[in-house]
């Protein structure tokens, strides 16, 4: 019987991970522990995923709300700092506002609206609709936005974040003025020491903050890019990617994982004689349809990968052909002139009317959405992700 079944995912079940353990052993037991359990055949070219989040914590990456204050200080001043676009999470982005409002004297915290960076809303966009505020160009005080506004809580967590982040402010010893703009430059007005806050933005808001005379312009990435007093740290995000993980402490990004994606591609081909691609995953890249949030709050999907999942699918798009090249066959003689097509493809089949509408997205991007979607974040148990046939096609036996 012909193949049935193309691409399948499953949550594969771990133990819970303690700073220190072994991270490739555990991760190729429970794969082929899990697979044999259900019975499956690992094949090359199958995905091993492993979340972020394991891996962070197998390495100790952590840091507190001191370590975050002693480098924003040292690197601000400690004077009048200026947060700029921070995203509204009580996981992502609380305990590092309570980090950098502990390493300076007085925050202005410029919130953009009607959203944050991942589409978070701080307002009630009909009423920015109906009132005469142009968000492209004006600047709102803590006042003028309860004026109009009055009190938003979130859809998902009933959180006032304007609030809530100014709460955080004040109860760490800093002053605190709340103000709304989606201009980066218009924090200038109040403070020339700046800590750019957005993620996918962060060049450019950096950039510009430069070009405009900003004395001191830096990045969440730029905040515990090395360690201090023993802590964690990543060198190249920083904060950007960190997750609370106690009321006064930061799970960071995980660090100089390429090796650990290569060790257990190593060891699952001594396991197994099978060459499996394997990776790590944080935020898969898509966007909630009811809450318009788009999920990627990491720097990116997938921090490490094997070799074997760099570049974008090559894919045709079975229904033009179906429409289009061949709309006058049916039955057996559509299904092998379909085959033929797919065997003879290009290998970048970029702007060919035959690929039109296929995903032109990163094979990373890709798989970090369908293993994040997988794992879920809550108690699943299944931080590592087996995927099967995903490089397969229709002419896959």
């Amino acid at each position: 019987m012909n193949r049935m079944i193309g691409t399948a995912s499953f949550g594969v079940r771990c133990p819970v991970i303690r700073q220190g353990d072994d991270l490739c052993k555990i991760v190729s037991d429970s794969v082929l522990d899990a697979a044999a359990s259900a019975k499956l055949e690992i094949h090359d070219k199958d995905v091993i995923a492993i979340t972020e989040s394991i891996v962070a914590r197998a390495q100790g990456n952590y840091a507190s709300v001191d370590d975050i204050a002693q480098d924003v200080k040292a690197k601000t001043g400690g004077n009048t700092v200026g947060v700029l676009f921070p995203i509204l999470s009580r996981n992502r982005f609380a305990i590092c506002l309570r980090g950098i409002a502990k390493g300076a004297k007085k925050i202005v915290l410029m919130l953009s609206y009607p959203t944050d960076e991942v589409g978070n809303s701080i307002l009630d966009v009909e009423k920015l609709y109906d009132s005469n505020v142009n968000p492209y160009s004006d600047v709102l005080s803590l006042a003028q936005y309860r004026e109009i506004f009055g009190v938003y809580k979130h859809q998902f967590t009933g959180v006032d974040y304007v609030e809530y982040y100014s709460s955080l402010i004040k109860e760490s010893g800093a002053e605190c003025e709340v103000i709304f703009a989606n201009n980066p430059k218009s924090i200038l007005d109040y403070t020339d020491t700046v800590i750019a806050c957005d993620i996918h933005t962060r060049f450019r808001t950096k950039e510009l903050l430069k070009k405009a005379g900003a004395r001191v312009v830096l990045g969440m990435d730029d905040i515990l890019s090395s360690p201090l007093n023993g802590s964690g740290c990543n060198e190249k995000y920083g904060l950007l990617g960190s997750n609370k993980a106690r009321e006064d402490t930061v799970k960071l990004f995980p660090r100089d994982c390429q090796g650990l994606v290569e060790d257990i591609q190593k060891e699952m081909l001594k396991r197994t004689g099978k060459t499996v691609e394997v990776m790590v995953y944080g935020d898969g890249a898509f966007k909630d349809p009811v809450g318009k949030i788009w999920e990627l709050a990491d720097p990116v999907v997938s921090p490490a990968h094997t070799a074997g999942l760099v570049g974008t699918p090559n894919e045709l798009k079975l229904k033009y052909l179906a429409d289009n090249d061949y709309k006058n066959l049916k039955g057996e003689e559509l299904r092998k002139a379909v085959e033929e097509s797919i065997k003879a493809k290009d290998g970048d089949l970029k702007g060919q009317m035959a690929s039109e509408g296929t995903t032109p997205r990163q094979l990373t991007d890709l798989l970090g959405s369908l293993s994040d979607l997988t794992s879920g974040s809550g108690d699943k148990g299944t931080p590592v992700i087996l995927i099967q046939g995903y490089f397969d096609n229709y002419t896959s036996k």
